[in-house]
């Protein structure tokens, strides 16, 4: 029943091109499956940059070809598969003429990335985008027939090889997939299409996994779940556009009901209004977080609905802003001066931290700070910013002194703060008594009144005064230390 539905909308869709399936970016790739062809439109560029040119001409075959002018990503369409059992995946990409043209005009090229695991919750566009996941299958040369793709090429037998730049093989090597295995495929068209037109291709899926049973060698489940992957997004990008149109109803559409859940806590907050013919398309704006849901009713009746009960999680994150930093009550350093301290930051998003010119890591806790300046540089791994390097002072104190006339730490005093403004540290003993106001230079020798204080445990607090152009100061959250005699 799938594959014959699958006929008759492919049917319907090469000769209603508005129906054609098309994305042209990375985070809303349609979900699809193998159980008939997809006729596929391009139609120009997408509403972001899914890659960075700098860094992806650097790796795969991108920009590699044998036309060295090759757009990265020129008229593009993004699909995405899951695996549903094991074996040879390939699939054709036959360009098709269009309107107007009675053969066709455009060159397509592809790139298949994968595989990802949908459980490790990666955000695989952002990884596909940054360079840190090279296209596993890349085809970026010249076309010498009508067709491209992966396994053999139907039109003169040719059959795939490893890409080598200038080989003008149209065909590269089977895909060898495992049941659940994420793949994305990039299908662009080199040529500039200046005019605007739309260009037609059709995509069809090969294999021996496929032949053997075309509704179950790609997991046609996800294609049910057609508002695709949860996706994430910076504050400020452009509008993110869902359409119901990719569902398995096609153009059997009567009506859709699109709700949101806001928060994400089970709770519709809202019904929401689509557009186009029976509000099929949905057009989210930053920063409206929230999974949204898209619910069918059919012009035919059979069946009456079909609802994306999962929904799609969308998340907007923004440029990383620090909150403040704090020092750590426990400081296991051997070195009683170093302190460990911890970023906190205003907002949810995937960050990581570099410090004085240092690597990157994920942990928002550093050990073992130097008292003084430093320096924090924070990235979002979203790719929605990085922060300039960021001054911080951590105010470090020793964690005892020893007052006993061997000039080695006779004296106890904050460190760092000599590049605050007026800064005035104040000592007190266990019952709240000020022992002793210091500044920035003078230090505690451990004495009250001429009288040595004896071995325990003494507070602190200072103060100081903070203009415009202040330096982010590393709070501590427990301030004592110990005299030892």
């Amino acid at each position: 029943m799938r594959t014959l539905f699958g006929i008759i909308c492919c049917f319907l869709l090469f000769f209603c091109k508005a129906n054609a399936q098309n994305s042209a970016d990375c985070r809303t790739a349609i979900p699809v499956c193998a159980d008939a062809p997809i006729m596929g439109l391009a139609d120009g560029g997408g509403d972001i940059d899914d890659f960075d040119p700098e860094v992806i001409r650097q790796t795969g075959c991108l920009e590699k070809g044998s036309v060295s002018s090759a757009n990265i990503e020129n008229n593009t369409s993004w699909f995405v598969f899951r695996a549903g059992t094991g074996g040879q995946v390939g699939f054709d990409i036959e360009a098709l003429p269009s309107a107007g043209n009675s053969t066709p005009t455009a060159e397509w090229d592809f790139a298949v990335y994968g595989p990802y695991d949908e459980i490790g919750g990666q955000n695989f566009c952002s990884i596909i985008g940054d360079g840190t996941s090279e296209p596993i299958r890349c085809n970026y040369e010249v076309n010498n027939t009508s067709f491209t793709g992966i396994g053999v090429n139907p039109e003169n037998g040719q059959e795939g090889a490893p890409f080598l730049i200038g080989s003008q093989n149209t065909y590269d090597e089977w895909l060898d997939v495992q049941p659940g295995e994420i793949y994305y495929i990039l299908i662009n068209n080199f040529n500039t299409n200046f005019d605007g037109d739309p260009e037609p291709f059709m995509l069809t899926f090969t294999g021996n996994s496929v032949q053997e049973n075309q509704n179950t060698a790609l997991d046609c489940t996800l294609r049910d779940e057609f508002l695709g992957f949860d996706i994430t997004a910076c504050e400020g990008d452009p509008d993110i556009t869902l359409s119901a149109l990719n569902s398995p109803v096609g153009p059997d559409i009567a009506s859709v009901e699109w709700t949101v859940d806001y928060d994400d806590d089970g709770v519709i907050d809202g019904t929401l209004a689509g557009s186009g013919p029976s509000g099929a398309e949905l057009v989210v704006t930053s920063p409206n977080s929230g999974r949204y849901f898209a619910t069918i009713t059919t012009a035919s009746g059979t069946p009456p609905t079909v609802a994306d009960l999962g929904g799609i999680l969308i998340t907007f994150y923004g440029v990383p802003i620090l909150d403040r930093v704090e020092v750590l009550d426990t400081n296991l350093s051997v070195d009683p001066d170093a302190n460990n301290v911890e970023f906190i930051m205003d907002g949810d998003g995937d960050y990581e931290y570099a410090i004085n010119n240092g690597v990157f890591q994920d942990d928002p806790v550093f050990l073992d700070i130097p008292p003084g300046i430093n320096t924090v540089v924070i990235n979002d791994k979203n790719g929605c910013g990085t922060t300039e390097p960021i001054e911080f002072l951590v105010v470090g104190y020793p964690k005892f002194f020893t007052p006993n006339g061997d000039s080695i730490n006779d004296e106890w005093n904050v460190k760092g703060i000599e590049t605050l403004t007026n800064p005035v540290v104040f000592i007190f003993d266990r019952y709240g008594k000020l022992l002793k106001q210091l500044g920035a230079v003078e230090g505690w020798d451990g004495n009250y009144n001429g009288r040595p204080m004896p071995s325990t445990d003494y507070w602190f607090r200072f103060e100081y005064e903070e203009d415009d152009g202040g330096i982010l100061v590393a709070k501590t959250r427990q301030s004592h230390f110990t005299l030892k005699r």
